[in-house]
């Protein structure tokens, strides 16, 4: 006799048949070598697993009894097929009824509450067996429909009442019939909440633009009380790594979050689970959630982000190591070349995407100032632009450089953040610095950043010294851009024109003669400004291959800081230069000093210039407010924090008015009234709020508008093009600028080259580096000012300097002499210690100029 099976059992006999595969009956004695089980049995990958399934039931082979703990109990299978009993005929022998007694699957939990989690759970400890709660994990976390409906908040369940008495009215009858209802109440769902929402708009509106459905605190109180049963926490890993093929495919062909915002809770869902950085998870899972997470759109990625800011630092943190621990052991795990990128790996690529929304919602979090912008004036064009449009060449990134679409929809920049919730500097990932080919993540970034992934679009991973790199090619192509530009140029003139930028000066008149030469650039033609830089100072030789224009820029800036000269003003206690708001120099002289800034970024030159933090925020967007004060005038800071914090009747024992006064440049007092008829309010608790926000708005933006304005659009000149603002922030542009004032003589040391007969082991060598060392802190700076040209470190420190010492000649007379272009040293073979030491200080502290020596 034949017998056919009605569909649903013929699935449910083959997930048996699969069930038993791959997790076993549950019995240590079991001798069936079809399941799992049974001693011997070699574990068998899930495809396989599935392939064999389908090959048992078609040659109906033994399949364990119902003391399995690994799959469910299938009653109407049962009754339909024998080879689901202990014999040939369909019955199941007495004995075994007694010893297996019928155990509850919860095959009508269709999806999990926090109460539903613990009475299972309660079920499962009583029995001292936790089978049932592992299976029914396992079936809801890999299922993408039922983890959105799982852990909703209490308004927001929907229980499945009508699937529930199906379950239980009809357990015997045909599974297909059950599917069909369920359909149906889930169709009628869904036209429920259809209209719902047609009536009180989108769902996204409806819950507001960072709330949820899902209850975040009884999913994290479900993972607490789960996730230290080791068993059960194998179950989450493994529903997770069954869930995110499907997922992938709902956002990659179904757009389901257009049609479904609460798709976005398995996200939420899966992220509270504290385990998602142990091996396990960063190998199996994580690399493909990730994946999943990078493909949800724009409006989700923002919502998650919002949400997310929301919650505590600690929470934060965790998710920001996950994100981090998978990108570091992904990068230490292969090996990268020329041939494959880190750009190509995927795993690291999108979890650098997702650390993207942990670090937005950092941002978020922290202290924001979304106000306070700083208006930008429009780009000079340059008469070459013509030419470039008649070749076909449009500038790069003619319109400023790009803005992160997160950014945007989010409405908040890094820069709007004074204090972020976790400090900036733990989302880089130096791992991944390390093995990143910046050259070929720039190419990605300026030209093919449809099809590849640069890293460069999230800047927060990366150091400064990595962004600098980057920021160095973008500046060297476009010098190269101009040098043959101007070339074209010439060819279509016919007149023969300068590639490069050459300035002539003296250097008693350095001021007046550059000041002249690029007023005249940056009128005529400030696309001049980008070419490379050559400087002269006449009657002297030298040849600019870098340390010329270092020593300009810095002569430059000592005469224009100069507190004679009365462009800047000097506090002795904080050791930096402001605006002087009295200023009798025009605005030329400080259109000067920012184009000097932005050709030293330019041109890779340290500048030894003294600003307060504000200046560089200034520089990148930002105005200055009451906080700012506390860099650039702690003074007055503590004075107006006092006047906040004062406790008792302020209008009474102040006495002060919205008018203030200052000293100008020749000692006489200046008034100033922070609102109209200000000598007539007084300041009392209520308006010293107000009071204090416009005395620093006075101080540190209107005192010194004109001046600062012209500071920046000679900075904007050189710089409006470059990456610089979408790639540092305020902290890291200072230190592009000015180095680091942190010297670690041991790191060049081990970085030093040499030349002419040296090495390091010769005797000279060993004492000059123990005489090095034994400098104080001054002579070091006049050491590294006379090798390199500068008394800072770059970028990275001294150990990125690469400083050489080449033999200059046996014993002599003669002083060390030095190629600051080449942060090279010319070391003559002193006989002795002594000698040395005398002979390189003297050097060091009598040297200026070429050709002195």
């Amino acid at each position: 006799m034949v017998i056919v099976l009605k569909p649903s059992a013929a699935k449910h006999l083959i997930e048996r048949y699969f069930c038993q595969l791959t997790e076993g009956c549950g019995n240590g004695a079991c001798t069936n070598e079809f399941c799992a089980s049974c001693l011997g049995f070699q574990p068998l990958d899930h495809n396989t697993a599935a392939i064999r399934a389908l090959e048992l039931y078609k040659m109906n082979a033994k399949l364990c009894g119902r003391h399995s703990t690994a799959f469910p109990d299938n009653s109407s299978a049962k009754e339909t097929h024998p080879a689901l009993s202990g014999d040939r005929h369909g019955k199941m022998p007495d004995h075994e009824d007694n010893l297996f007694p019928p155990r509850e699957d919860f095959r009508e939990v269709h999806y999990l509450t926090e109460e539903k989690v613990y009475e299972i759970l309660s079920i499962c400890e009583g029995k001292k067996d936790y089978s049932p709660l592992i299976r029914v994990i396992g079936r809801i976390f890999s299922s993408a429909d039922a983890l959105v409906q799982s852990f909703r908040k209490d308004k927001e369940q929907h229980p499945n009442t009508k699937e529930q008495r199906k379950t239980h009215q009809a357990k015997d009858e045909d599974k297909d019939e059950d599917d069909k209802e369920r359909t149906t109440a889930m169709e009628q769902e869904s036209e429920a909440s259809a209209s719902m929402e047609g009536a009180t708009g989108s769902t996204e509106n409806r819950l507001g633009p960072v709330e949820v459905s899902v209850d975040i605190e009884a999913v994290r109180r479900v993972y607490d009380r789960l996730l230290s049963n080791e068993k059960i926490e194998s179950a989450f890993l493994n529903a997770l790594v069954y869930l995110t093929p499907n997922v992938e495919l709902d956002l990659t062909y179904l757009d389901v979050y257009n049609t479904n915002p609460d798709y976005l809770n398995i996200f939420i869902i899966v992220m509270e689970n504290s385990s998602l950085h142990s091996p396990e998870y960063l190998e199996m899972a994580m690399p493909l959630f990730c994946k999943c997470m990078s493909k949800l759109p724009l409006p989700a990625l923002a919502k998650l982000t919002r949400l997310w800011s929301q919650y505590s630092v600690e929470h934060i943190r965790r998710m920001m190591e996950t994100f981090q621990q998978l990108i570091t052991y992904t990068v230490i795990s292969n090996e990268y070349d020329s041939d494959s990128l880190v750009n190509d790996d995927e795993c690291v690529v999108a979890a650098a995407k997702c650390l993207k929304l942990v670090f937005y919602a950092n941002v978020l979090g922290g202290d924001l100032d979304t106000g306070h912008n700083e208006e930008e004036e429009p780009a000079s064009e340059s008469s070459e632009l013509t030419l470039q449009e008649l070749l076909g060449e449009e500038r790069s990134n003619k319109k400023g450089p790009r803005v992160d679409p997160l950014e945007k929809e989010l409405g908040v920049r890094t820069l709007d953040c004074r204090r972020p919730l976790i400090p900036f500097e733990e989302f880089v990932n130096e791992p991944l610095n390390d093995v990143l080919e910046m050259d070929k993540d720039f190419t990605f970034f300026k030209v093919d950043s449809e099809s590849k992934f640069s890293f460069q679009s999230c800047p927060f991973v990366l150091n400064a010294c990595t962004k600098s790199l980057g920021l160095y090619y973008d500046n060297r192509i476009s010098m190269y851009s101009e040098r043959r530009i101007t070339a074209l140029y010439s060819l279509v003139q016919g007149q023969q024109l300068n590639p490069y930028l050459r300035l002539k000066v003296r250097r008693d008149h350095i001021i007046d003669d550059a000041l002249v030469r690029l007023e005249m650039i940056s009128m005529e033609n400030p696309a001049d400004l980008r070419k490379q830089l050559f400087v002269e100072f006449e009657g002297e030789q030298g040849v600019d291959e870098g340390g010329v224009s270092k020593e300009f820029f810095q002569l430059v800036l000592e005469e224009m800081f100069n507190p004679d000269i009365g462009m800047f003003t000097y506090d002795e206690s904080t050791k930096l230069f402001w605006y002087n708001p009295s200023s009798l120099e025009n605005e030329a002289q400080f259109t000067l000093i920012g184009i000097v800034l932005g050709l030293a970024i330019y041109n890779n030159c340290i500048l030894d210039v003294h600003f307060p933090m504000v200046v560089y925020r200034k520089l990148m967007g930002k105005k200055g407010t009451y906080l700012d004060l506390a860099d650039s005038h702690p003074v007055l800071y503590q004075s107006l924090k006092e006047l906040l914090d004062y406790e008792g009747d302020v209008e009474e024992d102040m006495m002060i008015t919205f008018q203030i006064s200052q000293t100008d440049l020749f000692g006489e007092p200046i008034t100033y009234d922070l609102k109209e008829n200000g000598d007539k309010i007084p300041v009392n608790a209520d308006n010293r709020k107000e009071f204090v926000s416009l005395y620093g708005d006075y101080i540190l933006n209107k005192s010194v508008e004109r001046q600062f304005k012209a500071f920046r659009r000679g900075f904007q000149m050189v710089t409006n093009e470059s990456p610089l603002k979408c790639l540092f922030r305020p902290e890291e542009v200072e230190l592009l600028i000015c180095g680091s004032r942190n010297l670690d003589f041991q790191a060049l040391e081990e970085t030093t080259e040499y030349d002419g007969g040296y090495s390091k082991d010769c005797r000279i060598i060993k004492d000059f580096w123990e005489t090095v060392h034994s400098f104080g802190e001054e002579d070091k700076r006049l050491f590294l000012q006379f090798t390199t040209g500068t008394d800072r470190a770059p970028v990275g420190g001294l150990g990125k300097l690469k400083m050489i010492i080449a033999k200059n000649g046996p014993d002599t007379d003669r002083l060390p002499t030095s190629h600051t272009c080449f942060n090279a040293l010319l070391l003559p073979e002193y006989d002795s210690k002594e000698k040395l030491k005398e002979r390189l200080l003297k050097a060091i502290t009598y040297a200026k100029g070429f050709g002195m020596l």
